[in-house]
């Protein structure tokens, strides 16, 4: 059906303007207002769909003939909520400047608060001529085909929720611990939550969930991407798709999939209810976002909106036209460009103001900061527009330090009030307990308790500079991304083969160990090793300075079969098994045990650098090192020091002092506790060789304790005064 165009249909401004409207569309008396970006167009037109139309056929277009600094915009009588609408743009196609405006494409609208349906991935959706069979085509010529049938609408939404006495939970930086979960892999085969809301918004806000998490005594959850994605159309092809979400379709609209509502208000209303609900548990929310690139690849991939709006403003292209490719997917989006850069700013205040969320951590975080030379700058207006925007400056902020371009490693070069994910604390607890003891690692080289020492200290080498403090670290030992913890156990190798890649995805640098036997196995000695090493990584993880992570599932001991890049897998190997064997039951327990000795001793809760420093006139200070003789620490270099006792002094403060030993040698270990000022007894409250805490013998220490191999305990110090 050919659509219309009529003065009946053309924008009626009330009041003219000028200067755009709010970006987006927003519902006003009468009708609605309209902003769009698109500054090299010739032309806009709003594209309005009834809501049951699939194939486009009751399209109606209404040019917007107001524009400004490269917005367009109008007022648009008789349009009111649920209103399915796109855009559709005019201009020069002139791909080696840039410009991809072809308007046989239906375009989201990147402010859209609601997105419907699927990209139905074939021809149609190529702004460019493509072949039929296999969609790959050089992007020089533009396509005559109308994507419309084949597009997700944009969705006008009723942005008002009854959040009644809703307030966030305000979790102190220093009292916080992660839980890095995905929506559907969590509940998916959860028992209580009902069928028809596993792995949703609603199944995740459901009492069983929340118990599971409160019981487990984690304050935040952090979701994997939930902002409206799409899978690549090579996994489509090979009849997979994207399960973990970083290949953004809108920065406003939830993920319609997540939500057990099939209406897009009623999904939108689901993810809201989750955050309210999760609050009332005493749980913040934290948004895993992906602001650096979106599912349009590269020049040669398809047109689904910001290509089609304006390719030179949103996308970093080289001299070309030619995307610039930091992040590995294609395209990298330009936060120097001022509307860009607004967007991604208005979007996370939206999810904060209106979502009520508490925090985001920002995927390839180099990517976002990189300025006019291309090198990361951490004064990037994006990254100064983050730290003094009154809304999200207040929020928590946490950034993965790194991209896939050149010079993308930036651990601990984000300036406050940021956190960092810590790769170097997962890599140096992972070799302490693991890769050092694996055979023949070809170029690994064991570097004793140095460093190790630094990554419990809260890795001030990193995060000392600009008065930081300890939780400007996100440890973790364990992430979506790599080996599950039981897998760092049991796999030397990763094992992708069903990704269809043929095991060339995924990292091949592990730092794990199998303990001699290559995945599962019924040798009980391999599995007491491997349950010992598991206990070693979470006591290391959550009795450190800094923030803990927990990656969902590693608290029961959770395997994804040696597959350490599951994004494309929506089956078993990431839906979690809630059916634990006695051993995962009893590292559950070991886990909550763990997160209880943090959370009753703020002394292993440091907000600022504990340095050595005297703190009594008894001569006791505040964090002290021991050998395993009860000596200070002296021999820091040699990598055949595998023995370390770190002392937290809390009573200048009124706590208890915490004594953390640490013995990652083969053989057992005679260790002598150390006799320090104002302390007067031990009292052991946890030994990695207990299977489960209640096992073990709480008595007091005495002044030497035999450590097995690959063990660590923790004591509580007691003040005589």
């Amino acid at each position: 059906m050919t659509p219309l165009t009529s003065a009946a249909t053309a924008p009626s401004l009330r009041v003219a303007r000028d200067l755009p409207p709010a970006p987006g569309v927003t519902v006003v008396d009468g009708g609605i207002e309209v902003s769009v970006y698109a500054g090299h167009a010739d032309s806009v037109e709003l594209c309005l769909f009834d809501a049951a139309d699939a194939e486009g056929s009751t399209e109606r277009r209404v040019p917007l003939v107001d524009h400004a600094f490269g917005w367009w915009f109008g007022f648009v009588p008789d349009v009111t909520v649920g209103q399915r609408y796109g855009f559709r743009v005019g201009g020069a196609w002139d791909p080696e400047q840039g410009l991809r405006h072809n308007p046989n494409q239906l375009l989201m609208d990147p402010y859209a608060r609601a997105i419907e349906g699927e990209v139905r991935w074939g021809p149609s959706v190529y702004g460019h001529v493509v072949d039929h069979t296999t969609w790959h085509g050089d992007g020089s010529a533009p396509s005559e085909t109308d994507s419309a049938p084949d597009m997700p609408r944009s969705v006008v939404i009723d942005r008002s929720f009854d959040w009644g006495e809703d307030s966030p939970p305000a979790v102190t930086r220093s009292e916080t611990v992660i839980y890095e979960a995905h929506v559907g892999n969590l509940t998916m085969e959860l028992p209580g939550v009902p069928e028809d809301l596993r792995g949703t918004y609603a199944g995740m806000a459901h009492p069983v969930t929340i118990a599971h998490l409160t019981e487990l005594g984690v304050t935040a959850v952090e979701l994997l991407p939930v902002h409206s994605f799409a899978s690549e159309p090579a996994l489509v092809r090979k009849g997979l798709a994207n399960h973990w979400g970083y290949n953004t379709l809108g920065f406003f609209a939830p993920h319609a999939a997540y939500a057990a509502s099939t209406d897009p208000q009623g999904a939108l209303d689901e993810f809201k209810g989750m955050v309210k609900l999760l609050h009332a548990a005493g749980l913040e929310v934290l948004l895993d976002v992906v602001y650096n690139h979106t599912a349009e690849q590269d020049g040669t991939g398809a047109t689904l909106m910001f290509r089609g709006l304006d390719n030179r403003a949103y996308y970093r292209l080289d001299e070309r036209g030619r995307d610039i490719d930091v992040t590995g997917t294609g395209n990298t989006l330009d936060l120097r460009h001022p509307v860009m850069c607004r967007l991604a700013l208005d979007s996370l205040r939206y999810w904060v103001q209106e979502c009520h969320v508490d925090g985001f951590r920002f995927d390839l975080a180099v990517a976002l900061g990189r300025g006019r030379t291309d090198e990361f700058d951490p004064d990037h207006p994006f990254l100064v527009g983050l730290r003094t925007d009154p809304v999200l400056s207040a929020t928590k902020l946490i950034v993965e330090p790194w991209d896939v371009g050149m010079h993308g490693w930036r651990t601990g070069q984000f300036p406050p009030p940021f956190s960092e994910w810590n790769d170097r604390f997962r890599d140096s607890v992972r070799d302490f307990w693991l890769a050092d003891h694996r055979p023949a690692v070809p170029g690994h080289v064991a570097h004793g308790v140095q460093d190790l020492a630094t990554r419990l200290a809260g890795s001030r080498d990193l995060f000392g500079a600009r008065d930081r403090g300890p939780t400007a670290s996100i440890n973790f030992v364990a992430a979506h991304d790599g080996f599950t913890l039981a897998d760092l156990t049991a796999y030397d190798e990763k094992h992708n083969e069903d990704n269809g890649e043929d095991n060339n995805d995924g990292s091949n640098g592990n730092h794990s160990w199998n303990h001699g036997v290559e995945g599962p196995t019924d040798d009980e000695q391999v599995l007491s090793r491997r349950r010992r090493s598991m206990r070693n990584l979470l006591g290391t993880l959550l009795l450190s300075s800094g923030i803990p992570m927990i990656n969902a599932g590693d608290e029961f001991g959770r395997s994804q079969n040696g597959n350490n890049n599951p994004y494309n897998q929506d089956n078993a190997t990431t839906w979690f098994d809630w059916d634990l064997a006695p051993w995962q039951d009893d590292l559950l327990a070991t886990t909550r045990h763990l997160l209880a000795i943090r959370r009753e001793h703020p002394a292993l809760r440091q907000r600022t650098w504990a340095l050595g420093r005297e703190v009594h006139e008894d001569g006791s200070i505040d964090l002290a090192w021991y050998a395993a003789d009860g000596s200070p620490m002296g021999d820091w270099s040699s990598p055949d020091n595998r023995t370390l006792q770190m002392l937290v002094n809390g009573a200048w403060l009124g706590h208890e002092s915490v004594l953390v030993v640490l013995h990652g040698g083969q053989d057992e270990r005679q260790v002598t506790l150390p006799k320090a000022p104002s302390l007067a007894a031990y009292r052991l409250l946890w030994d990695s060789a207990w299977e489960r805490p209640e096992d073990g013998d709480r008595s007091d220490a005495g002044s030497q304790v035999i450590l097995a191999a690959l063990s660590m305990r923790a004591y509580a110090v007691t003040d005589p005064t």
